[in-house]
């Protein structure tokens, strides 16, 4: 063993007495091969022969323990076995009990060819992230095909101080395994030591036909287990359409409660010391504005845009609400900080706000879970203002506008820090302007076409286009552009693999106006374009413009049977004029189709106005956002989506070459159509 000295990341120790942790010779005799192992290794699937995970939770820590030995008959699987990490949070500390290796019926323990080291987790540490996490570097020489690898480790968690939520709530989420492998024998263990009674649901586990069971609830008191075992186990879920089965385990309580527990923490940090006496220059510089909208604009930017986010992932959950006047003062603070300064800044303009607790990356998931605080890892405020309700996170940076034209925040599933709260549903949402208006002109005359864009971005859209083009090099932004165009013109059909540049001459893009009360950005695109026209095999010519874009592909491949799909698109408007001075096909079918849509859930409508050298489709998009659509409204959701792929999301016309015979034959085609 390399490491003689040991530090506080790790230690190699034998395990608790609660893992009724086996013996070498135990060990050996649970590695027997079977019909169903021979059976899992002749298909070339990997196999594991037993895998023992316990987690142990009491007032004083958390203690994950894993117990496995798998087979590395694959070189990928023998590569990833050789060279691994393992990233521990802030007091936690790996426990390495066992590696050893079973090599031709011989156990061997390979403690003394393991090379450990603890490096810093670089994979948090970009900017406005603290991360106190560490990665142990875990290195066996000499593992070589065909041998069985042999595991047995524990994670623990102890608790200090700043963990207050963990001392007094506990939350732990089961997984049922990956189904790439196979088990010989699976086993979980949950064991509870804490005095408090930890209650625990089973939730999307199916029956033998497969569809998915009404979700159960139980409870363990101090000292009960529960466990979960299966034998010959290869985990029957489709992974692609459903959901992974799980148990939600967390501590017995209700919203209600857990909102009365947090609401006080919260209380107390708010009344600290007034705005006047932490922040009197700010306050200086909000009287100076007197329009109010212009104020709230300014308070909400000022925590935005000046006070620095640091974020800690293992603390969101670990301590209290860091006072206001230290975020002033220093510059800086996590979610909960800046939250809470932000709506001290509120309180003291008269602007009724909340803290609310969310968390984006599982919303689906809340309401399902069993009532915990520690479900929710972000911090954002609650606004009401003229008879709306607004959702702003204080984190975000470079975001403008006056409350009503601020990005739109998608989620669900909220607790609001107020006394007696309940887990509340956000409600779905209209745009009330456009996320995206945008008038395409293209007049093609002799071999030369010239384009123009002109397009408004607003709200999201233009906090994002903003960024980008102040982010990234002019050229690549005119590129991307002419990357985008080049399909929509259909020109990868009949000169694909053709450098973008040489189709587009002189291209340019500037930024027309940037207002950030309205917050609306607005640019115009103009280019010159070689031989404008569309040529099919048999040389027929067209101009084409089609906005993939505005098929939403997600829409329609969406296929989940647990799942719902969630419903996030942008409201749009678009007018695409295409003109020419060749004479066009005024009854075309493609040209004059025109659709309206309606359904519960977007308003689409397309309009046409056609003359001889020309026309105009006039597109319309509004959708009823942040909602998942229900199971038995999807398939007509679907089909409408398919119904604007036909042909409705953009314009084409066809030229009629000049000639006596080409009259004649667009004449006979017209005619036997």
């Amino acid at each position: 063993m390399e490491n003689q000295i040991q530090i506080e990341n790790y230690k190699i120790q034998k395990p608790e007495s609660w893992t009724e942790s086996i013996s070498d010779q135990e060990l050996i005799n649970k590695i027997r091969e079977s019909e169903f192992s021979r059976k899992q290794v002749d298909e070339g699937r990997d196999y594991c022969y037993f895998l023992d995970k316990k987690y142990y939770t009491s007032n004083t820590e958390n203690n994950e323990y894993v117990c496995l030995a798998y087979t590395l008959n694959e070189p990928g699987n023998l590569e990833r076995a050789s060279v691994s990490d393992v990233v521990v949070e802030e007091n936690e500390v790996y426990h390495i009990h066992r590696i050893s290796v079973l090599r031709d019926g011989v156990l061997v323990d390979k403690i003394a060819d393991t090379n450990i080291k603890v490096l810093d987790s670089e994979n948090q540490s970009s900017g406005g992230i603290l991360s106190s996490n560490k990665k142990i570097n875990i290195t066996i020489r000499d593992l070589r095909l065909y041998d069985i690898l042999i595991l047995e480790d524990s994670r623990v968690k102890a608790f200090t101080e700043r963990d207050f939520l963990r001392k007094e709530f506990s939350k732990h989420v089961w997984v049922s395994p990956d189904n790439y492998w196979a088990y010989g024998s699976f086993k979980f263990t949950f064991i509870n030591d804490r005095d408090q009674t930890i209650a625990y649901k089973k939730t999307f586990f199916r029956d033998e036909e497969g569809n998915v069971l009404k979700p159960e609830i139980s409870y363990l008191k101090k000292g009960e287990k529960f466990i979960i075992k299966e034998e010959n186990y290869i985990n029957p879920v489709d992974a692609s359409r459903e959901i992974f089965p799980y148990i939600d385990f967390a501590t017995d309580s209700s919203w209600k409660d857990l909102s009365n527990y947090i609401a006080p923490i919260y209380e107390e940090i708010f009344h600290r010391s007034s705005l006047q006496e932490l922040a009197p220059s700010l306050v200086e510089k909000l009287d100076a504005i007197a329009d109010p909208e212009e104020k709230l604009q300014f308070a909400i930017e000022y925590v935005q845009n000046n006070i620095y986010y640091i974020f800690n992932a293992n603390e969101m959950n670990g301590h209290k609400p860091q006072e206001p006047s230290k975020t002033y003062e220093t510059k800086q603070g996590d979610c909960k900080a800046k939250s809470v300064l932000l709506k001290v800044i509120l309180d003291y303009l008269g602007i009724d706000s909340s803290i609310v607790l969310v968390n984006f990356h599982t919303d689906f998931y809340i309401k399902y879970y069993l009532p915990s605080l520690l479900s929710f890892n972000h911090v954002i405020v609650k606004i009401n203002h003229k008879g709306e309700e607004y959702f702003v996170d204080a984190t975000i940076r470079d975001e403008f506008g006056l409350l009503e034209n601020r990005g739109f925040i998608y989620f669900m599933h909220y607790l609001e820090v107020k006394p007696n709260s309940e887990l509340q549903e956000r409600r779905s949402y209209t745009y009330s302007y456009y996320c995206i208006d945008e008038k395409v002109e293209f007049n093609a005359k002799d071999t030369t076409g010239k384009l123009k864009l002109t397009t408004l971005y607003k709200g999201n859209r233009a906090n994002a286009m903003r960024r980008f083009f102040k982010n990234t090099n002019k050229r690549e932004i005119v590129d991307s552009w002419n990357n985008f165009l080049f399909y929509s013109l259909n020109y990868s059909g009949d000169r694909n693999g053709t450098d973008v540049r040489n189709v587009f001459k002189d291209a340019s893009i500037d930024i027309v106006s940037d207002d950030k009360k309205l917050n609306e950005f607005k640019i115009q695109y103009h280019a010159n374009v070689e031989n404008p026209y569309f040529v099919d095999p048999q040389k027929n010519r067209f101009l084409m413009y089609f906005d993939r874009n505005v098929i939403k592909a997600s829409a329609r491949d969406f296929i989940h049977k647990d799942l719902l799909f969630w419903h996030n698109f942008d409201s749009e408007k678009y007018e695409i004029s295409l003109h020419t001075d060749q004479k066009i096909d005024t009854d075309e079918k493609y040209t004059v189709q025109e659709s309206t849509i309606s359904n519960p859930y977007f308003e689409y409508t397309s309009r046409k106005k056609v003359t001889k050298n020309g026309a105009t489709v006039s597109i319309d998009y509004k959708p009823l956002v942040n909602l998942e659509i229900p199971g038995r409204d999807f398939e007509a959701f679907r089909e409408a989506h398919h119904q604007v792929a036909d042909s409705n999301f953009g314009l084409g016309i066809d030229i009629i070459e000049p000639g006596l015979m080409n009259m004649l034959k667009f004449s006979f085609k017209k005619k036997f159509k």
